[in-house]
């Protein structure tokens, strides 16, 4: 394994202001954390394909997991920083493997702010000590992004919904205690009939398919779910009945925050990992970066990840301002993951045959990275929502 230290960027932008010292202070927590609890371990969940559920418990009992989550329900009440800190040090590591923003950042959310009072006290606090572990299951078998052709179907049926259907590429799949699922109430309403519905784990009928093996992000359970006439409780709806797609569309551009934020992050930490590298990898008697052709590859590569950075800060600091628009975000996700994309190919070819070589981070890192391009919405997808701005 690589075991050359991520080295604080040396940026072109100065000192970052959007995070203060709270959050920086936070950072130091986060960062003993991953440095004890998952950097040594995480070779091996890759083989495993499934971080332990135990970790995620160690990471609530540290107040990692939803710190933007109500104190009542066992949260810090904090704002987005923090979680961005938290985004932040799975990129400067890349160990991708906890799945610890989408439960945090994407899932936990929807309960917060939709579930019904009860529910709220019987799953947030379990879900901030780590102890029920949250996915949403959106995407089903030749679905895409699609969800006005989605097909899992929610029946009301007296005081119970009746769900039948499949999903697929659900992240945090097999770890998942809490699923919440989008499926259709009104099936003849389009997106209009979308509801949103949460299925712990159990739940007769409900059941886990595969752990599917990805090209990169391997120790991400990632699962198929199925629903056989599964019976839930009418007050596990979410918010109101068919306005499913709604929330859905609300809460998307913090998810492609996320994005945005990890691929900042993540290519200034490849970027200076691969600068120590061909500094001392020598070749045909002198080093790799003696070479003109390869210093100008970085210099460039550092002035886009200092643009990146500036964009990731700015989107990061309308959403504390809760000013974030849909069409800033789409902007800050096909940027900041097209960008990541480009450039970790760029530090994988500095590498020569080391970077294809599952035991550096840069051949970990580019293939993880690939997905940032399809997952919470296709690169396609955000640029026509860019389009429709024009």
């Amino acid at each position: 394994m690589d075991t050359n230290p991520a080295l604080e960027p040396r940026r072109l932008t100065g000192p970052r202001t959007v995070l203060n010292e709270g959050h920086e202070a936070f950072r130091d927590t986060v960062r003993r954390f991953f440095d004890r609890h998952v950097i040594p371990f995480h070779r091996q969940w890759e083989r495993d394909g499934i971080v332990p559920r135990g970790v995620w418990r160690e990471a609530g009992a540290a107040g990692i997991l939803c710190p933007l989550l109500a104190e009542e329900y066992g949260g810090a009440g904090a704002d987005f920083g923090y979680s961005a800190v938290v985004i932040e040090e799975i990129a400067r590591t890349n160990c991708t493997g906890p799945g610890f923003p989408l439960h945090s950042d994407i899932v936990v959310p929807y309960i917060e702010d939709l579930a019904r009072p009860e529910r709220k006290r019987e799953w947030l606090p379990g879900m901030a000590a780590g102890e029920i572990i949250g996915a949403i299951a959106m995407t089903e078998p030749g679905m895409g992004s699609d969800l006005k052709a989605m097909r899992t179907t929610a029946r009301r049926d007296g005081d119970h919904y009746v769900i039948n259907g499949q999903k697929t590429f659900i992240s945090n799949g097999q770890n998942a205690g809490l699923v919440i699922v989008c499926a259709k109430t009104d099936p003849n309403a389009g997106s209009r009939g979308i509801s949103l519905i949460c299925v712990p784990e159990g739940t007769p009928g409900f059941t886990k398919g595969r752990n599917l093996e990805k090209i990169g992000l391997h120790a991400q359970d990632t699962s198929e779910l199925f629903f056989d006439d599964v019976r839930v409780p009418v007050e596990n709806l979410l918010g109101e009945e068919n306005k499913g797609f709604g929330y859905l569309i609300r809460n998307l551009p913090q998810e492609r925050l996320v994005i945005a934020v990890r691929a900042a992050a993540g290519v200034e930490a490849m970027l200076e990992k691969t600068i120590a590298y061909t500094k001392e990898r020598q070749i045909f008697g002198q080093t790799v970066f003696d070479f003109q052709h390869n210093r100008f590859k970085l210099a460039n590569a550092k002035a886009k990840a200092a643009m990146l950075r500036v964009f990731a800060d700015h989107l990061l600091a309308m959403h504390l301002r809760g000013e974030l628009t849909v069409e800033a975000a789409a902007a800050g996700k096909l940027l900041g993951a097209e960008m990541q994309n480009q450039l970790y190919d760029d530090f994988l070819q500095l590498h020569g045959g080391y970077g294809y070589m599952a035991d550096f981070d840069i051949g970990r890192a580019w293939a993880d990275a690939r997905v940032g391009r399809i997952y919470g919405g296709s690169s396609e997808v955000m640029t026509e929502i860019i389009a429709r701005t024009l």
